[in-house]
């Protein structure tokens, strides 16, 4: 297992330009661990609004103060100029996105960090193989974590990668400290889920399969955001720095975020990662038609294109969208609206200063998956789907 791990992160290292890399069950998990060695608890954290929610509660089991940054609405990235400087100056570590590729500004956010003395992690999940300023997204932090559960579709795995190699050996102790042991009925069905899977969409079963699951109660999410139970996370506060309180929320939509994986998990993941190049070609693709249709961020398409894992079009209503690819069998995923701050409230969350640009861009962004931008186009198109024009944006005129 040891040498799985490390042919893994020796390939992740040499896309990272050297940076130490550290495998991970989950990009959650290595958050975790990184929340928990560079941050005290009751430290505050710059993060963005628009965001899974399970962040927010691993920020939360970190022992942390979620502060939630004003937006860019053109492609929801943190608008570093907005920050007030009164927030700035409390704060104990920044935390980015990279929301579904699109680089945060890390360079300025790099230079913020290193004036104030306080650490940047870089969330990469969505953003293996974009750059910003000529660098890999996940070079500029003392910390960066990754996912394998979303370009490589292995659904499981990560790596934490760090600038100081010399802290591999405490991160490695504290990962290992935290693993739960693997279990051969998680193992049996992280193998068998993609040929079940495969079979209910042969037989156009999956909408049959999901209201199964509804009807038992199996379902986490009703919704775009997961029930926040606010009295059970009143509770739960007390006990941070610790997953366990908090483990009914970080776990959601994957429940072995912290399982140590057994031999066949990491033979597949390998697997996926070795045929990851051909992947962020077509997500690259992809998103430069989709970036220079008429749903495009205006711009966007001048720039060269990121392998994004999935692009945000801008629509006036994303619900007639949503409808319209559903019923070609496009599924959307990977909204995060309403914003954390309004999700969370102020119990849970130090809401922004400027919400206007993260509540509109919450609300007209529609995720599409690249490798079908030809389909996803066609459909918006027959359907009348208008796009969302910047100037009606709170701060969208740039």
């Amino acid at each position: 297992m040891v040498s799985a791990y490390a042919d893994m992160e020796e390939r992740m290292r040499g896309r990272l330009g050297g940076r130490e890399c550290l495998y991970v069950p989950s990009c959650r998990f290595g958050l975790y661990l990184a929340l928990r060695h560079w941050c005290r608890p009751g430290g505050r954290v710059l993060m963005s609004p628009v965001n899974d929610d399970v962040i927010l509660f691993v920020v939360l089991a970190a022992g942390l103060r979620p502060v939630q940054a004003p937006l860019d609405p053109r492609n929801g990235s943190i608008d570093t100029a907005a920050v007030p400087e009164a927030v700035w100056r409390d704060l104990s570590a920044v935390l980015t996105t990279n929301l579904y590729g699109n680089p945060d500004p890390a360079p300025e956010l790099r230079d913020r960090c290193d004036r104030l003395g306080v650490p940047l992690i870089e969330d990469a999940a969505h953003a293996i193989g974009s750059t910003v300023g000529g660098r890999p997204v996940g070079t500029y932090g003392e910390a960066s974590v990754f996912s394998l559960s979303k370009h490589t579709g292995a659904k499981a795995g990560g790596f934490l990668a760090l600038a100081d190699p010399a802290l591999r050996g405490e991160l490695t102790a504290a990962r290992d400290a935290l693993l739960h042991p693997t279990r051969t009925t998680a193992e049996l069905a992280y193998l068998l889920r993609p040929y079940a899977e495969a079979t209910l969409r042969g037989l156009r079963l999956t909408g049959a399969a999901r209201a199964a699951v509804r009807r038992l109660g199996l379902q986490e999410r009703e919704e775009i955001r997961m029930p926040l139970r606010a009295d059970a996370l009143k509770r739960a506060l007390p006990s941070a720095p610790a997953l366990e309180p908090f483990h009914s929320w970080v776990r959601v939509d994957m429940h072995d975020y912290r399982l140590r994986p057994g031999t066949g998990r990491l033979r597949r993941t390998s697997r996926r990662l070795d045929r990851l190049d051909g992947v962020l070609a077509a997500h690259r693709d992809g998103t430069a038609r989709l970036l220079g249709s008429e749903y495009g961020t205006p711009g966007a398409a001048e720039e060269p294109a990121q392998p994004l894992f999935r692009v945000p079009l801008l629509v006036d209503d994303r619900d007639a969208a949503i409808d319209a690819l559903a019923r070609h069998r496009i599924t959307t995923g990977y909204v995060y609206d309403p914003p954390l701050d309004g999700y969370a409230g102020e119990a849970f969350t130090e809401p922004s200063p400027a919400p206007g640009p993260a509540a509109w861009f919450a609300r007209h962004a529609l995720p599409v998956d690249p490798r079908r931008a030809d389909e996803v186009l066609r459909v918006l198109r027959t359907a009348a789907i208008r796009p969302a024009h910047l100037s009606a944006a709170p701060g969208g005129a740039r």
